[in-house]
This record gives structure tokens, sequence and C-alpha cells, in this order.
């Protein structure tokens, strides 16, 4: 590879991982925004081996969930229920079939990955998506920890369809997310479906279902993760369980503003703590997490107050 393909092919990364944080109406993957870039180590690789950002509208007309999109490390379309309801609330899946070997990545990776992000269209129209995730595993793979799936998932997506006699019936999800195997290839895919077929498919269908019955639990008062302490050296997190239940792991998604490391189990009372990496400016963070235990998994947000 001469060195101009080289340097063509990082513009190429760059502007695509630039277009996925600025485009409007990225997906709310559970109030966390910020998409954190891969680390030089790890992305120089993949863009010597090849870079798979590649616009495939996929689906043929009518259909209420997109075609295929196949990338080294796998696939991945959008499944669809079909039905929106009267609110124009649609629930769908990402599916990401994993080649063997291949990974991809949670909310929050850490220090190294790729979150997976969407954005939608109806026409000229933004269609608001909200992404859920399922509880990661924890990898270490020489390079950093970090956060992911080993396995194939699906990401449960809740989107919000324009109303109005005028909105096209077509819809078109950009998907930016990341793959691993001894590289990572950023993958950028246009998926185009129809969210208002009737002709929906009964496999389909259950897939969504079982998206949604993947995800963590919504926190309740005795059984979430509560803030001990916080300052610029680190967040320190309290699990709040139910009585013979114990804390495996702890999974957090920074901010713009706070940078999170890995949670480190901190002593005999359960507690986690959690490095700060990056914290800028006065104000306080909403920090989402998902606290994994032996009784199954919630998720929910801690308040990190100002400095």
């Amino acid at each position: 590879m001469n060195g101009d393909f080289a340097g063509r092919t990082a513009l190429a990364a760059s502007h695509a991982i630039m277009m996925a944080r600025e485009r409007g109406a990225v997906a709310k993957a559970r109030g966390w925004l910020h998409i954190r870039a891969m680390s030089i180590a790890r992305l120089l690789p993949s863009l010597l081996a090849g870079l798979s950002i590649v616009l495939a509208c996929a689906g043929g007309a009518g259909a209420a969930s997109s075609g295929w999109h196949h990338v080294e490390g796998g696939s991945i379309r959008i499944v669809t229920s079909g039905e929106p309801d009267a609110g124009g609330l649609l629930r769908g899946a990402l599916e990401i079939r994993l080649k063997p070997g291949w990974k991809t990545y949670w909310l929050d990776p850490g220090s190294a990955g790729v979150p997976p992000t969407l954005t939608a269209l109806a026409g000229e129209t933004d269609a608001a998506v909200e992404i859920g995730f399922p509880p990661p595993s924890r990898f270490d793979d020489g390079y950093a920890a970090w956060a992911g799936y080993d396995q194939p998932v699906s990401l449960a997506l809740t989107m919000a369809l324009p109303q109005g006699a005028t909105t096209p019936a077509r819809l078109e999800a950009s998907v930016f997310l990341g793959v691993c195997e001894t590289i990572c290839i950023p993958v950028q895919a246009t998926l185009s479906f129809d969210p208002r077929n009737s002709m929906a498919d009964p496999a389909d269908a259950a897939v969504v279902e079982a998206a949604f019955a993947a995800l963590p639990a919504p926190a309740r008062p005795d059984f979430s993760a509560a803030l001990a302490r916080a300052d610029d050296k680190a967040v320190v997190i309290r699990p709040v369980l139910p009585a013979g239940v114990r804390a495996l792991d702890l999974f957090v998604a920074g901010t713009e503003s706070l940078v999170l490391g890995t949670p480190e189990k901190a002593g005999e009372d359960g507690t986690f703590r959690v490095p700060v990496s990056l914290r800028t400016g006065e104000a306080g963070a909403d920090v989402t997490y998902t606290l994994v235990t032996d009784a199954g998994a919630v998720t929910g947000v801690i308040a990190v107050p100002p400095r």
C-alpha cells in the first residue's frame, strides 16, 4: 500500500467518525452521545488492512426490515416489527451477526473501541432513535481492557417516526460501528426499509422481541447502583442489592465532559472505583450504568455532582 492510498484511507476514516458525531438525530444510546474513537494502536492496522466504510442501501421495496449488509467480520441489518404504535413509535433491532473470533462494542467500550451509533431519516425529516444494549462482557486484548460482545448480538431500537400524511414511507438508517478480530474495522452502512409495511415477518418480530427481552431491567430502589463519592480522580459507586444478591461487574458510560476508565472492585464492601480519565468544566454529569449480578442485570443513571 503506497503512502498516498494510506493517507486517503485515514482521511476517509476520520471523515466517517466526524460524520457520525456531527450529524443530527444521533441515536440516544441510553443517554450517552459521545463517540470514543479507537486508539491509534488499534485503528492504524485496520486502515492499512482495508477500510470497510460502505454506503449500501439494502432491502426490497416494501420490506419492513432491511437486507443484510456484509462486512469482513460479519453482517448487519435492521429488523422491525413493521407496526408503529399510535404515537409513531416503532420497535426494532440492529442485528449484528459476527463471524467466529470477531467482536463488537458496547455503549462505552473503554479506552479503545467504537460504540454503535445510528441516525435515521424519513425523507428529509429526522427520526429519533434510542439504542438499548444487553449486558456486555469485558475483554483484554493486550492493547486495552474494553467492553463488548464476542457473540452475535441484537441491539434494541426504539424509533420515533415522523407523523403526517406527507411523511415518506421508507426510512434510511445510517449505522456506524466497529468490529474487531486481530484488526479493527470501522463500518458504516445505510440500511433502507419501510417501517409502515403491514406484511411483517414473524421471524423478524421474534428477533425484535428477543432484543428487548435481553436488555437489563430498569433499576429500582432496592436493586440499583448509587454514588458513594466523586472527585477529579475517581467516581466510587456502591451497589444497592436485595438480600443474598452478589454484584459481579459494573459497566459505566462516560459523557463528553467526564471520561471514565474501567471500574475496579474497591474492597470488601462491594463498591466499585471508576478512574476518571478526563473531566472538563464545572458542571455535573449523568453517568449511565449497567450493574451485572448473579441475579440478573439492571441499568440506570447516576448523577455525578458538579465540582
